[in-house]
């Protein structure tokens, strides 16, 4: 670290409150585009769908398919008490849970939801976290009662809209307290036209979990690791990776998650990811290298967070700073609803 810097002043910028987008764009692929290349040193304003002009024949998008759970629940404790969860898994079995208040709850206290479901605390509050179990399958418990779990930087409460706009069109698998937010602007209609253009898909699997609502601490920092995430990457990823760098493409992640995934997959001194699933926690900020991508799409985040901390291992810290100031000064939307970048 720098000496005379704090983590918390190493990784800040200045955001004014308006910035932030509190609903996503009329239409998905309407949003603007940051463009940093590696080569040059400017900056490029673009809109998303610019991304068909910028990407070449041959290049490969690979994308975190994750479903995002309707997972904030608004329950009632046996004494008339309000408690809102925030599953962080989909079972099945007992599962973990931010709850909002924590310390009130003991093992073996029951909460009912508004459909009539129960759900039992099986183990005790630790850093605002419980275990808990439901009387019914927890996807069938979500559907029946759940909100989006929006960011709480939103300041507002979910809406029907939510549960398709907080969601990539590509989702798969369920699993997700948050969303893989660089996905979000894509639309089947544009990813359509990459493929006409000859662009390559690909898709991983990574279960946004706890670390994207724990904000950063020093301890965090120096330990060197991030709360585990489930991950999977399939053999045809793993596949048209190779492929595509035998045949000099690029492959280009789709949000930091996607990097994550790739980076906790590939052995160290492997050129590619190794196919099946996996734990995750790895943390990657400067000068940890990016081995496993040319390029990514990424959102504009959080002033002092792990994720603008791996976007500056592609680019460094005061490059990808001074980059959310000119951001910041033309108007660009950020965070989960907000703007896009291309590193590439």
């Amino acid at each position: 670290m720098p000496a005379g810097h704090t983590p918390d002043d190493l990784w800040n910028y200045s955001l004014p409150q308006e910035r932030i987008a509190r609903h996503p764009c009329e239409t998905r692929d309407a949003s603007r585009l940051l463009h940093l290349p590696f080569d040059e040193s400017r900056l490029y304003d673009r809109t998303f769908l610019d991304l068909e002009l910028l990407l070449e024949p041959g290049d490969l998008l690979v994308g975190n398919n994750t479903r995002v759970m309707a997972c904030r629940l608004q329950a009632t404790r046996a004494t008339g008490g309000a408690v809102e969860l925030l599953v962080l898994e989909p079972g099945p079995g007992n599962v973990r849970a931010l709850a909002r208040p924590a310390k009130k709850l003991q093992p073996g206290d029951l909460l009912t939801l508004p459909s009539g479901h129960r759900v039992t605390v099986t183990a005790p509050a630790f850093e605002g976290i419980v275990e808990v179990s439901f009387d019914a399958p927890i996807p069938d418990v979500m559907a029946a009662n759940g909100e989006m779990p929006l960011p709480p930087y939103l300041k507002r409460a979910a809406t029907p809209s939510d549960a398709t706009r907080y969601q990539t069109v590509y989702a798969g698998p369920l699993g997700a307290a948050a969303a893989p937010t660089a996905g979000l602007h894509f639309t089947r209609g544009l990813l359509s036209r990459l493929e006409a253009r000859g662009i390559g898909w690909a898709e991983i699997t990574l279960h946004v979990g706890l670390g994207t609502f724990r904000p950063l601490k020093p301890a965090d920092i120096e330990k060197g690791e991030l709360h585990a995430e489930r991950y999977d990457v399939p053999e045809k990823t793993c596949e048209a990776i190779q492929a595509t760098r035998a045949q000099g493409g690029r492959v280009v992640a789709i949000g930091t998650t996607t990097v994550r995934a790739l980076e906790a997959a590939t052995p160290q001194g492997a050129p590619s990811p190794l196919p099946g699933p996996g734990e995750t926690s790895l943390f990657l900020k400067p000068p940890a290298p990016i081995r496993t991508i040319d390029g990514m799409v990424t959102n504009l985040h959080l002033p002092n967070s792990s994720l603008l901390m791996l976007v500056a291992c592609l680019v460094g810290r005061e490059r990808l700073l001074n980059s959310y100031k000119h951001a910041v000064s033309n108007g660009y939307r950020f965070y989960s609803y907000g703007d896009a970048m291309l590193l590439l």
